[in-house]
Order: C-alpha cells, then sequence, then structure tokens
C-alpha cells in the first residue's frame, strides 16, 4: 500500500477561493493529502474551517501559530511536502516569490521546501497581463517552477478576458505528474 501524498495548499485572496473547496475534494479523491496554507487577506473571504472540514486536516493560517512540534510551521510544512500548489494564486504572492520575499507562512514555505512548486493564476487580465506579472511569471518557470492557467472566459468585474483559474480537472492532472 503506498503512502498518500502531501500536497500542501497554498490559498490566496482572490475571487476565485471558492474552487479551492472544490480542489480539495478532488485531490482526495484522487488519493492525495491536502493541508491548506492560507494568507491572512485569504481569511478575509473564507474562513479556515471550511477548509478543514474538506481536507480533514488542520488549516495554517500564520507564521507564529501553535506549532506541532519543535520546528516552525514553515519548517515542517515545507518539509512534509511532495508538492506545493497554489491555487488560486494571486499577482502579489507570484510577485513575492519571484523576488524571494518571505512576510507570511505561504512564502516561508515556499522558500523553504525542495519540493516541486505548482502555481495557479487567477486575478484580473489587466493584473495578470501586466509586465511586472508577466515577468514574475518567466522568472518563476526560469527557475523550474511549474504553472497552470490561467484560462479566459467571464470575471468578478463582468469583463471576459484571461485571469481565471484554470480547470480543476487540468490542475489535477498537473498534480498527478509531478508526484
Amino acid at each position: 500500500m503506498s503512502k498518500k501524498k502531501n500536497i500542501i495548499l497554498g490559498v490566496c485572496a482572490s475571487i476565485a477561493i471558492y474552487k479551492a473547496c472544490e480542489l480539495i475534494r478532488r485531490l482526495r479523491e484522487n488519493g492525495f493529502d491536502p493541508t491548506v496554507v492560507m494568507t491572512e487577506e485569504a481569511k478575509e473571504m473564507i474562513r479556515p474551517v471550511v477548509f478543514q472540514s474538506l481536507s480533514a486536516n488542520p488549516v495554517y493560517c500564520g507564521m507564529f501559530e501553535t506549532v506541532d512540534s519543535w520546528k516552525a510551521n514553515h519548517i515542517s510544512l515545507a518539509e512534509r511536502a511532495d508538492l506545493v500548489l497554489i491555487a488560486p494564486a494571486t499577482a502579489n504572492v507570484i510577485a513575492k516569490v519571484s523576488l524571494g520575499i518571505c512576510d507570511d507562512l505561504l512564502t516561508c514555505l515556499c522558500c523553504a521546501t525542495k519540493a516541486p512548486i505548482l502555481i495557479c493564476p487567477a486575478m484580473n487580465t489587466n493584473m495578470y497581463e501586466n509586465r511586472i506579472t508577466q515577468e514574475n511569471i518567466r522568472r518563476l518557470k526560469g527557475l523550474g517552477y511549474k504553472f497552470v492557467g490561467p484560462k479566459s472566459g467571464k470575471l468578478a468585474c463582468g469583463e471576459t478576458g484571461t485571469g481565471c483559474l484554470a480547470e480543476i480537472d487540468k490542475i489535477v492532472g498537473q498534480v498527478k505528474r509531478l508526484v
């Protein structure tokens, strides 16, 4: 019997956050063990208890929460990860990871992990197409980070454009290929 693969799911404050609920369900159906790390801003959009219920695991949000062991959470989570999946990923988190800025739990664990990192952007078209965002994505791809999406579709602002979170099937398919 093979051990379940640990997926650390980083969840950012994008309107696509509700799709992370389905992503967790699908990861579990496919034999993965997802643990959610939320940015502080993401907690303004959805409560951690939702992800805890769906994942059947504790949800981590802050750098200074109670730790499970003598290691800090960002280190223990980074070492536990078979894959770090950030979905939805905001322009803010993509920029911070690209520049090595470690000012929250998610960005610190990205810096500390040796596991592959898969990023699934979700944001307004203007933000996604911004030259700085595109340069950050190119930089991360050059460093070996993997990306899925975004796709084109109807955005939260009512306009149509590129910035919608990729289909859950496509994200799960890439997770399977990477671990």
